[in-house]
């Protein structure tokens, strides 16, 4: 096997904490992470969601050649793996390992079985929870902050979503398996957990005690270890937004008052056309209630533009709908076909260059709306967990409850530390903030 690696993660979260778990693997197989350049296994973690970040994958794998015609070992993995398996391997020999994101704990052996000169070094198996088990456990933390994935797949079926065909069925993890590496996570440096799902409010399992839990039940057991000071949880669908989630977010200090609820268009025949089972009212409504029991709350959402159908006053009421809501921070994209899906083959796909002009115009009033979100900061006093160095000689980078980034400069602080800033100053993407106090660890 191969001495060194590199992993180069695309797209979500998911993929990030996916990532690390790859990086873990190798790692337990007696190698040692690598800069790309040098490395003697390069693991390209990929993304489906859109036709760019796919195509992005293929171009990757040809800078991989060397300039001594040398390449390292290739192994593919994640949604792209997932979705087109064997074509890989046609459309670029220089691949040697394709496996999807339920199975990447077969890498090591998929790895041996290639470099044996097998041509079958391929798993797109789906066995969410066999993965889990065969991962090693978790170790220090290379920063603060740390992801958990706590639910897999998608029973939704967005018209325009692949993941339903790459990730799965919903599926949760076991409750003594999160809580067990929630604390290997803290005892390794972790002061913020961030719970990882593709619809992570769909999480349910049963409590060390057989009690049926939701979310909330997952996030009060782990607001309560020692250590940990900070919990959020993404992506969320409006549909998995039970009462007792709301309540939690008025209830449990640790979880911060940020909520990423994507809606993806303000307009109704549009979100029918999508398949997404709610309306524009009842979004607005359900944020309503969010903020009834937290009315500092930072919303956050999803949106596309374009969508096979998408006439002039259905952008303009997704322009309404973001008016109405007022968003600290906001994704936008333009639609994009993705082969298998329904939206793939419906009528009326929207002209590249009309996409063009309603995204631009939706970024711009989101950009409005973070910037007056930001404002609105000044003057709060906060706590903000220092997470890497800034530009500036003795400056540090954190986030605030909010997940604003926020500069201070705090004497004696260092990365890992949560001090307590009040925030003086803000632009349209952060905020700085004057050092109060260094809260004990």
């Amino acid at each position: 096997m191969s001495k060194t690696f590199h992993v180069k993660s695309f797209g979500c979260q998911m993929n990030v904490y996916d990532g690390e778990r790859m990086a873990e693997l190798m790692e337990a197989e007696g190698m040692a992470a690598s800069d790309k350049a040098d490395a003697d296994l390069v693991i390209l973690n990929t993304c489906h969601i859109r036709e760019r970040a796919a195509e992005k994958v293929y171009s990757e794998i040809g800078r991989l050649r060397r300039d001594d015609g040398s390449k390292p070992v290739i192994a593919v993995a994640g949604c792209v793996a997932q979705a087109e398996g064997a074509e890989i391997t046609k459309r670029a020999p220089s691949v040697d390992v394709v496996v999807g994101p339920q199975a990447y704990h077969r890498l090591p052996e998929l790895l041996r079985k290639a470099a044996a000169g097998g041509k079958d070094a391929l798993d797109t198996d789906m066995p969410a929870i066999s993965k889990f088990g065969a991962l090693p456990k978790r170790g220090k933390q290379a920063r603060p902050t740390a992801f958990l994935t706590v639910q897999e797949g998608c029973d939704k079926f967005c018209t325009y979503c692949v993941v339903p065909y790459t990730r799965g069925a919903e599926i949760s993890r076991p409750w003594g398996t999160l809580i067990d590496e929630a604390k290997a996570l803290i005892d390794g440096g972790a002061k913020e957990i961030t719970l990882l799902g593709q619809n992570v409010n769909a999480w349910s399992a049963e409590d060390d005690k057989g009690r049926e839990q939701g979310l909330e039940g997952l996030i009060r057991a782990l607001a309560a270890l020692p250590g940990l000071a900070r919990i959020r949880y993404t992506t969320s669908h409006p549909n998995d937004m039970s009462e007792g989630l709301i309540a939690a977010h008025g209830e449990i200090d640790a979880l911060m008052p940020f909520l990423h609820l994507p809606v993806q268009s303000g307009s109704d025949r549009i979100l029918k056309a999508m398949n997404r089972s709610h309306t524009t009212q009842s979004y607005l409504k359900l944020l309503d209630r969010v903020r009834a029991v937290r009315p500092d709350i930072a919303v956050s959402g999803d949106f596309i533009v374009g969508f096979p159908g998408e006439t002039d006053q259905d952008f303009e009421d997704t322009l309404q709908l973001v008016r109405d809501t007022g968003y600290a921070q906001a994704f936008s994209f333009k639609y994009s076909p993705r082969p298998g899906t329904p939206a793939a083959d419906m009528d009326d796909q929207i002209a590249p260059a009309v996409m063009d002009e309603r995204l631009q115009r939706l970024q711009a009033q989101l950009n409005i709306d973070q910037h007056a979100f930001n404002m609105k900061s000044v003057g709060r006093r906060c706590d903000v967990l220092l997470e890497r160095s800034g530009r500036k000689a003795g400056q540090l980078v954190g986030k605030s409850p909010w997940l604003q980034s926020v500069h201070v400069e705090a004497d004696g602080a260092a990365i890992g530390d949560l001090v307590t800033v009040d925030l003086v100053d803000a632009g349209p993407n952060s905020l700085a903030g004057e050092c109060v106090m260094r809260k004990a660890a």
